[in-house]
C-alpha cells in the first residue's frame, strides 16, 4: 500500500531551536511507504521538515521516546498516569536550516510555533538539501547513508581555509578517508594544487603514488622516491640542543648560543646573504658548520698549558671534519704542569653527546644533509629556497614527507621543525606569488596526537596552534588525522571548522568531539560506536548540513609497515653466528647497514 502523506506529528513545545514533537495518534506505521520508498520515523540523525508558508524549516532528530518530552509537560502528563506517558510517541529535533524555493541555507529566519505540523523528509527534499554545491569548488567523497543516490559533497574552500579533522578509532576507515579526500581534490584538475602530507609511518606512499612525490630517509630511487634532508641549521636553537640529550646550565646555553650566532653572522657574509647582521639570531635559518663549532668547543675544554699558562701541551691535532678530538698532555698532579684551562665551561659531557649524535647513521639526514651540508665557512651548494621549491612546488600536487626513518626520540621535534620552516616561509612570503595567499596549501598531519599533545610546550604544538589560529589569513589549511582526539590540544581541535568523525568507541575521545561541535547536535556523536567501517558523521562549515555519509573506498588502500608474524614465521631460516656478529658491529657503529 502506498501512502502519499508525509505528515507525522505536531509541535507541542519550542525552546530556542530545540523543537518537541508529539507524533500523531493516526500514524499507522513507523515505516510508511511514500512514492514506493520506505521511510523510518524517529531515526537519530534523520531529518524532519516544518512547512511555514513559502519556506520549509529543516531539523535533525536528536532524541526519541520519553526523554524527548519537554520538562514543562512531563509532570502534567505523569499526573494522568504512566499509561498516558507511554501511549504517546515523542521526538526532539534541532533546527538547522531553511529552504526557500529550491535553495537551502544553514540557519533559519523564523521560528515555528506550537500546533505547526511536522513532516517526513523525502528523497526530493534531500536533493534540495544536499544540492546547490558549485562543482568547481566542491568535492565528492561518498554517498549519503540514507540513500546511495545522493552524493556527499564538501565545500573545498571552507574545508581548507577553516581547517578540518578526520577522527576515528583504529580500523574505522580513517586512512581510507584521507586517501579518498586527497584523491577527490587532485582529480579536480587544479593546475597549481599544493598538498603536503606529514606521514610518520610511511602509510601513504603506495596509496597516493600516482599523484605524489615522496621524500623519505634511505629513499628507494628505483621506486621514484627522493632523499629527505632536514638541515640541522634550520632548526631553532632550543630544538637543536634538545637532540643531544644533555643538561646545560642557562649560562652555558647562552655561551653556545653566542658562538652559533657568530658563526651564522660570518656565514651570512661568506655566502653573500642579504641579511642585516643585527637581526641574526641562533634561530635564524642560516647555514653554519656544526663540526667546526663542536671542534672549537671541545678543543677549548681539553687544552692543557705549561707554567706560563700560554704554551699549549698539544700532542696531536684533531679533525673537525672527522669529529676527532685533539690530544693534550694529561693534567699534572698538585702544582706540577701541565695545567688545566681555567676558563673551560665543564661541558665535555654535552660535547660527547653531540659527537655521538652527529656520527649516528640514523641522524645522517639531519647532520649530513647532502647538498645542504655547510663547509667550515658555512657555504652550502643549495639553500632552503631549493628545499622549499621541491616540497611546495613539485611536479605533482601532493608531497609526502615520510618520517618513518626518523628516530622516535626526536620525531616530535623534527615534525615541528618541518612545520615551522614551511609556515614561516609562507608567512614572510605572503605577498609573493608563491606565498599562501596566492597559492594556498593544505597540510595533512597524520597521527597528529603523537606530536600535538595537550598541554605540551613543544615546537610542534606551538607551530600547529599558530597555524590553527592564524593560518587561514595566510592561505595555510590544516587537516588533522588522529585516533585519539582526547590527546590533542583542545585549542587546535576547536579551530577545525569541519569534523569528519568515524567510528569511535572511547568515551573520552567522543567527549572531545562533542566539545568541538554545535551544542544541540552533541547527542548525534553518541551514534559513533555504531557506525559501519568507512561511515562517518560530517559536521561543520564544509557541509551544508550535518550528515551521516558512507565514504568511497580507495582503490589503493594505505598499507601498514608492520612485519606480518604469521607470514614471516612460515619461512625456514638458518640463523648463523656471523649474522649476530654483523648485528653487533652495526649496533656498536650506530649504523643500519654496513658500508
Amino acid at each position: 500500500m502506498i501512502n502519499s502523506h508525509t505528515e507525522i506529528g505536531e509541535i507541542v513545545n519550542v525552546n530556542g531551536n530545540i523543537i518537541s514533537v508529539q507524533l500523531l495518534d493516526s500514524l499507522k506505521s513507523n515505516m510508511p511507504v511514500i512514492d514506493g520508498i520506505v521511510y523510518r520515523i524517529g531515526q537519530i540523525g534523520s531529518f524532519l521538515k516544518i512547512p511555514l508558508g513559502y519556506a520549509n524549516l529543516f531539523g535533525i532528530v536528536t532524541q526519541v521516546g520519553a526523554g524527548a518530552i519537554p520538562d514543562s509537560l512531563k509532570e502534567a502528563i505523569l499526573k494522568e498516569g504512566y499509561d498516558k506517558l507511554i501511549s504517546k510517541q515523542w521526538i526532539s529535533m534541532v533546527l538547522i536550516g531553511e529552504q526557500v524555493g529550491l535553495k537551502f541555507d544553514r540557519g533559519v529566519s523564523q521560528s515555528p510555533t506550537t500546533g505547526d505540523m511536522v513532516h517526513l523528509v523525502t528523497i526530493r527534499d534531500m536533493e534540495i538539501i544536499y544540492g546547490g554545491f558549485n562543482d568547481e569548488n566542491s568535492i565528492t567523497i561518498g554517498n549519503i547513508s540514507a540513500t546511495d543516490s545522493l552524493n556527499a559533497k564538501l565545500d573545498l574552500n571552507k574545508l581548507i581555509s577553516r581547517h578540518c579533522a578526520i577522527l576515528g578509532s583504529t580500523g574505522s576507515g580513517k586512512s581510507n578517508a584521507v586517501v579518498v579526500l586527497l584523491n577527490a581534490i587532485t582529480k579536480k584538475g587544479f593546475k597549481s594544487c599544493r598538498i603536503l602530507v606529514v606521514d610518520p609511518h610511511g602509510e601513504y606512499n603506495t596509496a597516493l603514488k600516482e599523484m605524489s612525490s615522496v621524500y623519505r630517509i634511505n629513499a628507494n630511487s628505483a621506486a621514484g622516491e627522493k632523499e629527505l634532508y632536514i638541515p640541522f641549521w634550520a632548526l631553532p636553537f632550543n630544538e637543536l640542543l634538545s637532540i643531544f640529550s644533555a643538561n646545560l646550565s642557562d649560562v652555558n646555553q647562552d655561551y653556545i648560543r653566542a658562538i652559533i650566532v657568530d658563526e651564522k653572522v660570518a656565514s651570512a657574509e661568506n655566502n653573500g646573504l642579504d641579511v642585516e647582521k643585527e637581526i641574526v639570531s641562533a634561530d635564524s635559518p642560516i647555514p653554519f658548520s656544526l663540526n667546526k663549532v663542536w671542534f672549537e668547543l671541545d678543543d677549548f675544554e681539553r687544552k692543557t698549558y705549561k707554567k706560563d699558562r700560554v704554551t699549549e701541551c698539544l700532542i696531536k691535532k684533531g679533525s673537525p671534519e672527522n669529529l676527532k678530538s685533539s690530544e693534550y698532555e694529561s693534567v699534572g698532579m698538585g702544582s706540577a704542569e701541565p695545567f688545566q684551562n681555567n676558563s673551560r665551561k665543564g661541558i665535555l659531557g654535552f660535547l660527547d653527546n653531540l659527537r655521538v649524535r652527529m656520527i649516528d647513521s640514523r641522524y645522517k639526514f639531519l647532520f649530513e644533509p647532502g647538498p645542504y651540508m655547510p663547509d667550515k665557512g658555512g657555504r652550502t651548494p643549495k639553500d632552503l629556497n631549493n628545499l622549499l621549491l621541491e616540497w611546495l612546488s613539485g611536479a605533482k600536487p601532493i608531497t609526502i614527507l615520510d618520517l618513518s626513518g626518523v628516530p622516535s626520540e626526536i620525531s616530535s621535534s623534527i615534525s615541528g621543525t618541518l612545520l615551522k620552516i614551511i609556515y614561516d616561509s609562507l608567512f614572510w612570503g605572503q605577498n609573493l606569488p608563491v606565498g599562501g595567499k596566492e597559492q594556498p596549501i593544505l597540510i595533512v598531519l597524520e597521527e597528529a596526537h603523537t606530536y600535538l599533545k595537550a598541554g605540551e610546550d613543544s615546537v610542534s604544538s606551538r607551530t600547529v596552534q599558530t597555524i590553527a589560529k592564524e593560518g587561514r589569513k595566510y592561505g595555510v589549511g590544516l587537516l588533522l588525522v588522529t585516533q585519539r582526539p582526547s590527546e590533542l590540544d583542545e585549542t587546535v581541535l576547536s579551530q577545525c571548522g569541519t569534523i569528519i568523525a568515524l567510528r569511535m568507541n572511547n568515551t573520552n575521545d567522543r567527549g572531545h568531539i562533542k566539545a568541538a561541535i554545535q551544542d544541540e547536535l552533541q547527542t548525534i556523536i553518541d551514534l559513533l560506536p555504531s557506525l559501519r567501517t568507512g561511515e562517518a558523521i560530517v559536521s561543520g562549515e564544509g557541509v551544508k548540513i550535518p550528515s551521516r555519509i558512507k565514504l568511497f573506498k580507495a582503490s589503493n588502500m594505505p598499507k601498514s609497515q608492520d612485519p606480518l608474524a604469521a607470514e614471516k614465521w612460515k619461512q625456514e631460516k638458518q640463523y648463523v653466528s656471523e649474522e649476530y656478529a654483523k648485528l653487533l658491529r652495526l649496533w656498536r657503529n650506530q649504523k643500519l647497514k654496513e658500508d
